[in-house]
């Protein structure tokens, strides 16, 4: 599950991401993006057969929140000539909390119902490191391989990729802040490349270190590279554009089937889908990514990753294994609470905070 899941019909707007400043102008295309991201995960979390690298969702999703909260904050010092960080951590935490907090109290209660009190305590306390923003700590610390987990995974292990987000934007923003402080804005490009060299090389080396955020950063480093250049994307002529889109979906779709359980990730495998997702952003696909049922899927992707792994994984800790048809099943039923949770919290509360100031 990630943080740029959700969108809008207004403007381009990853859940937890709502900088102050200038909006980032709508891109489709990104809508759509997060579709397919959030289709593979769902999938694959799902046991489709075939779709053995489906979980590269999360890292597509990680590439689209470097460059929409760059675009976002680069905006914001273009217009201002600074970084209002309380603003920003408010807004964020307005858009971020309401429906994880929904989630992570249903879902707690749902373990102590269907699974007992001991392993209800368990859930319990991995919600509370979700809270804090910090469950891949947590997983990291259980040793859990989220790949190939050998005893029934949390229905909260999810939460890790949200995490990982969070950080990077607690961490991003106020570095940015302070080069602007020091009078080093100059230095933005040197300073987010050598992050993500220092990231990418630690991931070959360590990999792999599914849980870390310095061994993902480089992961959402490559949407902030990208940002910094989105000016010149519009140049690009139509007919490399759509190369560079098609190439880029081919990419994702060649890893989302190529890859399995036994691939080591996210090391240097994850190279393939970071840059096919940076192909994407470059090119754009509005042709495809830009239709209205992806689209719509894209808008409710954020609470869509947040519930259909706790449906699926207390369901299978409940009853048992699953057959083909109660899976899907179960991946309808999170659609329709994610269609709640978009209609009755994500969307109300976004109207709030997107209100002029």
């Amino acid at each position: 599950m990630s943080s740029a899941m959700a969108g809008t019909t207004t403007e381009v707007r990853p859940v937890a991401i709502r900088a102050a400043g200038p909006a980032v102008p709508f891109r489709p295309d990104i809508e759509g993006l997060r579709a397919i991201a959030i289709a593979a995960v769902v999938l694959y979390d799902a046991g489709l057969p075939g779709l053995g690298g489906g979980y590269l969702g999360i890292d597509v999703f990680f590439v689209i929140s470097g460059f929409l909260i760059t675009s976002l904050l680069l905006r914001e010092m273009a217009a201002t000539g600074r970084l209002a960080l309380l603003r920003f951590y408010g807004r964020r935490a307005r858009r971020i909390l309401p429906a994880s907090s929904v989630v992570l109290v249903t879902v707690t209660l749902a373990g102590y119902h269907w699974l007992g009190s001991l392993r209800g305590d368990e859930i319990a306390s991995d919600g509370r490191w979700a809270a804090l923003f910090a469950s891949n700590f947590n997983f990291a610390a259980q040793g859990v391989d989220y790949l190939e987990s050998p005893g029934a995974p949390s229905p909260l292990q999810h939460f890790w990729s949200l995490a990982v987000e969070e950080q990077f934007y607690f961490v991003w923003p106020a570095l940015l802040a302070l080069l602007i402080w020091l009078g080093l804005r100059h230095a933005i490009p040197v300073v987010l490349a050598l992050a993500f060299v220092a990231s990418l090389a630690g991931s070959a080396y360590f990999s792999p270190a599914y849980f870390s955020p310095a061994g993902r950063a480089w992961e959402v480093g490559a949407g902030c590279l990208l940002a910094l250049v989105a000016g010149r994307l519009d140049r690009i002529p139509a007919g490399v554009s759509a190369a560079l889109a098609g190439t880029g979906l081919a990419g994702i779709v060649v890893a989302a089937l190529a890859f399995d359980d036994g691939t080591p990730y996210p090391g240097p495998a994850a190279v393939l889908a970071v840059v096919a997702t940076v192909l994407v952003l470059a090119g754009r696909g509005d042709a495809i990514l830009g239709v209205a049922p992806l689209r719509w899927l894209g808008r409710i992707s954020y609470s869509l990753g947040l519930w259909h792994w706790p449906v699926l994984t207390i369901a299978a800790e409940a009853f048992g294994p699953l057959t083909g048809l109660t899976r899907a099943g179960l991946v309808l039923l999170s659609v329709v609470l994610a269609i709640l949770t978009y209609a009755l919290v994500e969307d109300p509360l976004r109207s709030v905070t997107s209100r002029p100031r």
